[in-house]
């Protein structure tokens, strides 16, 4: 006890700690609600005057780690700190309970800063390859924890950039080239700071180069077609949503909110706004059906698909109406294949790892509609009402290689659903709709988001407009959505030329390295 009050005082005391905290604290501000992306810039390059690439090697590496590990704490304490509204509402678990459970997500999240900053100290011989080699081991780092665990992915550093100029960039080197860009500049700042004005003209040049071929080589432009869409917003409160005496309430609002509506092209309706299991759901969704189709239209909304033959359950998107303009009558049949049925599951929310485990200790562990099965990770886009809409339910828009895993020369729009109402009136929703608009500029798709409770809305990705609906209110909102055609270089090829990239400069940071050693050999 002694050795460990010993240690936090002399972690108290430590001014670098203190740095790295704000630091990550900080990089919050540069996230969604906020938005004030500069911050990732200076925020990185405070972290990285905390370790000091002067000192590199085995001996500086435990070192390195430390910081990266309380920076780490404090980009994802703040960062996420939304979840613990879920866990503190719907957990049923007492507070000490979890916020423990807070900081064990977040101290397994600070893992990955720390093993990079773990890494480039390691391996770098000195401040000229540890620029490279920090852009190699944050590109290792971050791939793993987007995958390891099912994936995390949450709070990339390239999200802070979904407002500001480098979102030009977006459609040829996606969020996860932003990200290794973002650690450029910030490391480009912090040699600034040593006067070191090299690294800033060289990180410029590439900036530059990189704008040049973006310019040059842009292929996504507005086809001339457009779309009438309404967004149907229920509000439906989490404690109500999966009570069975409130199913019918549910969905006769909704239906109630889309009746004086039916002249646009497209209607949409959040994750799971039709309770009821879709089998039981049939003559409600055949009257819909019904409805959609004479008024030469189409609704896709979210239902909980329970097949009882096989005891799976899916969380499923349907099209009701025409599934063709030209279409005379409806075509919904329940299992037809015009469905979507969500791949990547949430932890706890959808699926209970060690259920038998983890399910008696707690609600959290417990909580209604948390066994679903997988959907295939590819799959066909819905077709509505003559249009190709490429389908991500929830947590799945976080997965840049899912979504576009799934995208289309054909796809007309990126559609995404979800129901934020577990995380109330906190900084989680309007993160979860930045990054929604990140694989829209990825993919050269308009986007269109629809939740329960928000925030939903429409957004181009091209003149970079965006129309929301008010949070926490049952309304529904009309946008016209301008199509576009062609295919962004980032759709086509994903992150393989930033691979390629990391892949050079770690090889120019480990040829130096041995050069550095040759030389004092």
């Amino acid at each position: 006890m002694k050795i460990l009050l010993t240690k936090f005082t002399l972690l108290a005391k430590d001014k670098k700690a203190w740095l790295a905290l704000i630091a990550g604290l900080v990089l919050t501000f540069a996230y969604a609600p906020f938005e004030i992306w500069p911050i990732a810039f200076f925020s990185l390059a405070a972290i990285i005057f905390c370790i000091n690439p002067k000192n590199t090697g085995k001996k500086h590496a435990k070192t390195a780690a430390k910081y990266g590990f309380i920076f780490g704490l404090g980009w994802f304490g703040a960062g996420i700190s939304w979840v613990h509204v879920s866990i503190a509402t719907f957990g049923g678990m007492p507070l000490i309970a979890s916020l423990a459970l807070m900081a064990l997500l977040c101290s397994y999240l600070a893992l990955f800063p720390a093993l990079a900053f773990w890494a480039t100290t390691r391996f770098a011989s000195g401040p000229k390859s540890y620029g490279a080699l920090l852009i190699v081991s944050f590109a290792i780092s971050e791939y793993l924890r987007a995958h390891l665990l099912t994936g995390f992915p949450w709070l990339s550093f390239g999200y802070t950039q979904t407002d500001s100029p480098l979102r030009l960039l977006a459609p040829y080197i996606g969020e996860f080239g932003l990200t290794l860009v973002c650690i450029a500049i910030g490391f480009a700042l912090y040699r600034l700071s040593q006067k070191d004005f090299k690294t800033l003209a060289i990180t410029s040049s590439a900036l530059a180069l990189l704008f040049a071929g973006a310019y040059t080589t842009g292929t996504a432009q507005y086809s001339g077609k457009s779309m009438s869409t309404l967004l149907v917003q229920g509000n439906i409160k989490q404690s109500l949503r999966f009570d069975p005496s409130q199913f019918w309430t549910t969905m006769s609002k909704y239906q109630d909110l889309t009746r004086t509506h039916w002249d646009a092209d497209l209607i949409v309706w959040p994750e799971a706004a039709v309770p009821e299991i879709e089998a039981l759901a049939d003559s409600y969704l055949a009257g819909l059906d019904s409805a959609a189709s004479f008024n030469k239209t189409a609704l896709i909304t979210g239902v909980v698909d329970y097949q009882l033959d096989t005891k799976t359950i899916f969380n499923t998107l349907i099209v009701v109406g025409n599934k063709n303009k030209e279409d005379e009558h409806g075509h919904y049949r329940y299992l037809d294949k015009n469905r979507y049925q969500k791949h990547q599951l949430l932890p706890i929310g959808e699926f209970v790892p060690f259920e038998d485990l983890l399910r008696p200790i707690a609600p959290l562990f417990d909580l209604p509609m948390s066994s679903f099965t997988r959907g295939d990770k590819v799959q066909n886009n819905l077709r509505a009402n003559g249009f190709n809409i490429l389908p991500a339910i929830c947590y799945e828009i976080v997965f840049a290689d899912l979504v576009r895993g799934n995208y289309q020369h054909s796809s007309d729009l990126l559609f995404t659903v979800s129901n934020d109402a577990w995380f109330g009136d906190s900084i989680g929703p309007h993160q979860h709709m930045q990054i929604a608009r990140m694989r829209a500029l990825e993919l050269q798709r308009p986007l269109i988001r629809v939740t329960n409770n928000g925030v939903s809305g429409v957004y181009d990705p091209i003149s970079h407009t965006q129309q929301s609906m008010p949070q926490f209110e049952a309304t529904t909102m009309k946008a016209d959505v301008k199509l576009i055609q062609g295919d962004s270089v980032y759709s086509q090829y994903g992150n393989m030329f930033v691979w390629g990239f990391v892949l050079l400069l770690g090889v120019g940071g480990f040829a130096s390295r041995f050069k550095v050693g040759s030389i004092k050999n």
